[in-house]
């Protein structure tokens, strides 16, 4: 009860780790404790069970990292899931663990990434990685053709995400969208809250079959997503990234708004905080180029072969209208802008690759 009334996502303070110390902590310590000392697992010729005691040790030192470390580098934190509470420390900034665990045991290190650059440079990613200024670097151009490829979909006429009317403006247009593409789309969203008003919106309304995060794990999803051609599914954030639908499957990729870490998350707030006190940006330094790095992992959702071909629709004007709108497009590769539904359709009508043909409606 006492996480229940509490965030979904929040700092373990002091309270907080009193009431685990007292509670669930001392009966979970107790048993990791027998796991790992009395059970004689380490005498059983199972591989997979002798393994058993040290991992149980483990997570008892985890366990006290958690609730007893004062590291102000390091973040106590909880999540709330539907099975129970997750635990985690998470460091602020890791380029000290990693000068020293990686960086200074090697001679050579080559880091490759289709998405790590931002505003035609990697100052974001060598300050969160503390990599040094004098390294050779480069960014080439793709190999695939997103002028032809691709367009990129920005409608005019849709609210700003603060306002109030905004998630039903946008299920409307994200309805009207999915129609054009006939279904073959994935639906990415920055918040459950949009997630869940869109899926009331569209449910019954298309006549194809709409998954929903969180109705199956996530790799019976994907599953089901790429078999079922004209299918459509709504995500938040573990689907920004690691998705591989190749084909005509994905042929829509929707993104609700610019998918900027909110403030009120307990280590974006943390870093938020540490930035700010060194005398630096938050925004620029940190929530921007993260944001660009997520929207250009959704873009690698939508195109992964030579062969596919899809719009990106992002309904947050901002990309457009704010200053900072230009380090995104300076980031994304070139593709053709448009502003209008019917750009779509003459999109989607020069298609040449469709290979199934079209549910009929009912």
């Amino acid at each position: 009860m006492f996480f229940l009334e509490r965030p979904e996502r929040g700092l373990l303070d002091e309270a907080a780790r009193a009431f685990l110390r007292e509670e669930t902590a001392a009966v979970l310590r107790r048993e990791l404790d027998r796991v790992q000392e009395r059970c004689g697992l380490d005498r059983t010729a199972d591989p997979v069970l002798q393994g058993f005691p040290s991992r149980a040790g483990n997570l008892a030192r985890a366990l006290d990292v958690i609730l007893e470390s004062d590291d102000p580098d390091w973040l106590a934190w909880y999540e709330r899931r539907r099975t129970g509470v997750q635990l985690h420390a998470s460091p602020l900034d890791v380029s000290g663990p990693l000068q020293e665990h990686l960086y200074d045991s090697l001679e050579t290190l080559v880091l490759t990434s289709a998405t790590l650059a931002t505003n035609g440079d990697f100052h974001y990613v060598r300050s969160r990685l503390g990599l040094r200024e004098n390294l050779l670097e480069g960014i080439y151009e793709s190999h695939f053709d997103f002028e032809s490829q691709t367009l990129m979909y920005v409608p005019g006429d849709l609210p700003l995400p603060s306002r109030p009317e905004f998630a039903d403006r946008a299920a409307e247009r994200i309805l009207e969208l999915l129609r054009i593409s006939e279904g073959r789309a994935l639906v990415l969203f920055t918040s459950y809250h949009n997630l869940n008003r869109v899926h009331q919106r569209l449910s019954g309304e298309l006549p194809y079959t709409l998954y929903r995060q969180g109705e199956a794990p996530r790799s019976v999803l994907l599953e089901r997503f790429t078999r079922d051609v004209h299918s459509v599914l709504l995500a938040t954030g573990s689907f920004w990234q690691g998705v591989d639908v190749p084909g005509e499957a994905l042929s829509c990729l929707v993104v609700d708004k610019l998918p900027f870490d909110s403030p009120g998350d307990p280590l974006v707030a943390a870093r938020i905080h540490a930035i700010r006190t060194r005398g630096d940006n938050p925004f620029m330094d940190y929530q921007l180029p993260a944001a660009i790095i997520s929207l250009k992992q959704g873009l690698g959702r939508l195109v992964r072969s030579s062969a596919d071909r899809g719009v990106l629709a992002v309904l947050d004007a901002r990309i457009v209208t704010a200053r900072y709108g230009a380090r995104f497009f300076r980031s994304l590769p070139a593709m053709p802008l448009k502003h209008e539904l019917a750009d779509v359709e003459a999109f989607f009508r020069r298609d040449p690759g469709r290979s199934s043909p079209r549910p009929s409606p009912g």
